[in-house]
């Protein structure tokens, strides 16, 4: 008995099929599913309104049901429809999502299963029973070949998009830089107002890879991030302003305070980006070897003029230098950690308290370091000497 009741219910076709089959092919008209088609992706969100002329979807509709037809009356789809390209290119060119469009592809399948009904009679339900998996993966390989048409494209987009944005930025710091319409014109290219301010970091050798890791984490949090390689240093900019509170002030604070970065604000926007970067360049140059946290101009404006004097030749500290050589170590130790605690607090009260000693202690300090290098801590314009010396 169980045998009598599926006999005939098989999952392929039988080499009788075949004729009949055919036949039922050859009874679907292709007007009458490419009107169904047309009728129904527009309802589909993506297509409502469609972003493609109804024409073009017509056009390929009826192109896509002559490949399946043809690939169904040779058993399957073995090589790859033209039209897959074509239509694939063509909906990410449009901006169709990627759903949007395999849900129309699947609409082929409702289509086709549909019309097939339509014209076989009842004794053809355990032939259709048994091509059900063709016409399934018929329809499935298209849309295969589709999707990976479309997704190559928009890669492609994408790749011509980043090689436009490299080229605007790369403008930006071309010499003879750009004057002020074309830098109008690279602003609106960028999405970015002329004036508005703007933070600027950079990041050199072994560091670039962290900011790098810092770049894609304000980016998941919505901040739109440039970049361009100058020399040995990778740069980055992005809006200063931010909505306070925000996952992205958030991120941008964590960032300023564990990534090491030299870190500037090109407060008149694009005009003043490139001075920005020069200086946030120079910034990303002086950190120590165990420091963090982002280089700004307030933490290393004495680095940069260390560094700007001895590149022009001219000492710093040497009579200051040569004079503390000229007593005890333990004397020399004690003498610099006054001056550096007072550098550091502006206090001597705040000093002896750092240091755990009478206030009058340190006063005597600074006044012997004085007497000895000739240079007063306690006089700004002689202390800043000092601080640029040691930083």
């Amino acid at each position: 008995m169980p045998e009598k009741s599926t006999k005939g219910l098989r999952d392929q076709p039988l080499e009788s099929d075949r004729t009949r089959w055919l036949e039922l092919l050859d009874g679907l008209d292709l007007d009458e599913l490419t009107a169904r088609f047309v009728e129904s992706v527009v309802g589909i969100p993506g297509y409502d309104p469609p972003p493609v002329p109804l024409s073009e979807v017509r056009r390929t509709g009826r192109l896509s049901f002559e490949g399946l037809l043809d690939a169904l009356r040779a058993g399957g789809l073995h090589d790859t429809l033209e039209v897959a390209s074509d239509v694939g290119v063509s909906r990410a060119r449009a901006g169709i999502p990627v759903t949007s469009l395999m849900s129309a592809i699947r609409l082929d399948f409702v289509i086709l299963w549909a019309g097939l009904t339509r014209v076989a009679t009842h004794e053809d339900s355990e032939l259709l029973v048994r091509h059900t998996g063709i016409v399934l993966n018929t329809v499935d390989e298209y849309a295969g070949q589709t999707q990976r048409a479309y997704v190559a494209e928009t890669q492609r987009m994408r790749d011509e998009a980043a090689s436009v944005r490299r080229g605007l930025i790369a403008a930006l710091f071309q010499d003879p830089p750009p004057g002020e319409e074309r830098l109008r014109d690279i602003a609106d290219e960028l999405g970015l107002d002329l004036a508005e301010p703007l933070v600027v970091v950079a990041a050199r050798g072994d560091d670039i890879a962290p900011l790098r890791v810092s770049i894609a984490e304000l980016e998941r949090v919505g901040a739109e991030v440039f970049t361009m390689h100058l020399g040995d240093q990778l740069i980055a900019f992005l809006r200063r302003d931010m909505l306070p509170g925000s996952r992205l002030e958030e991120s941008a604070e964590r960032i300023r305070a564990t990534t090491r970065i030299g870190l500037a604000v090109a407060s008149a926007g694009l005009p003043e980006l490139r001075h920005a970067a020069d200086t946030a360049r120079d910034l990303a140059r002086v950190f120590k070897t165990h420091e963090t946290g982002a280089m700004t101009l307030t933490r290393g404006w004495a680095r940069l003029a260390a560094r700007s004097l001895l590149a022009s030749g001219r000492p710093i500290l040497d009579d200051v230098n040569a004079a503390l050589g000229t007593c005890g170590i333990a004397e020399r130790a004690r003498l610099e950690e006054a001056v550096r605690s007072y550098l550091r607090t502006g206090s001597i009260g705040e000093s002896a308290a750092e240091l755990f000693c009478h206030r009058n202690t340190i006063a005597n300090r600074l006044r012997r370091f004085a007497e000895l290098t000739g240079v007063d801590p306690l006089v700004p314009t002689q202390a800043a000497r000092i601080v640029v010396g040691w930083s």
